[in-house]
């Protein structure tokens, strides 16, 4: 098989990133190495009440995937608003990437990845644990914390952390 014909790989890193954490740009890398090309797809779920809009959560992404030191494929950041199966098809993506923190995440991803493969059984779904350093990470407690006055500095980018205090009137 020569190179025209060979089939790149493309894979799906989907979340609301409300904000991106650490541990997801962790996730990112980890999975770059995976894939030919990446998609973080940023979900438009607002009945998570997100914090911040679509567009300033794909710019965060955006902004924070640029600043990366290490990326083993190109990575693209896009926003999505239907089912991840059908996005993850329209990208022609072969694999969803999911990261698992703790055992309470795997009967959540455990459902959703068996009605995934019921939907389209061509996208497989894969697994990423987190790091150790990254497992007790969730953007919702980051907001919580900052929201109630906590440092969550060594979690988030300075880029994201200075969105955050924007947000909350802290400059």
């Amino acid at each position: 098989m020569n190179e025209a014909t060979t089939k790149k790989l493309i894979g799906v890193y989907p979340g609301t990133f409300d904000p991106i954490t650490k541990g997801h740009l962790h996730l990112i890398r980890r999975a770059s190495k995976m894939v030919d090309h990446l998609i973080v797809a940023v979900a438009d779920s607002n009945k998570k009440g997100p914090l911040f809009s679509i567009e300033e959560r794909v710019a965060m992404v955006q902004a924070d995937v640029d600043a990366m030191y290490e990326k083993y494929c190109t990575i693209e950041v896009r926003s999505f608003n239907n089912l991840l199966v059908h996005f993850a098809r329209d990208m022609n993506a072969s694999c969803i990437i999911r990261g698992l923190r703790a055992t309470s995440d795997f009967e959540f991803e455990f459902q959703l990845t068996g009605m995934n493969a019921k939907l389209d059984p061509n996208i497989e779904t894969m697994f990423l644990m987190a790091a150790d350093k990254w497992q007790f990470v969730s953007s919702s407690f980051v907001k919580e914390i900052f929201q109630l006055g906590g440092d969550v500095s060594d979690v988030i980018t300075p880029a994201v952390h200075e969105k955050m205090k924007e947000k909350h009137g802290r400059l």
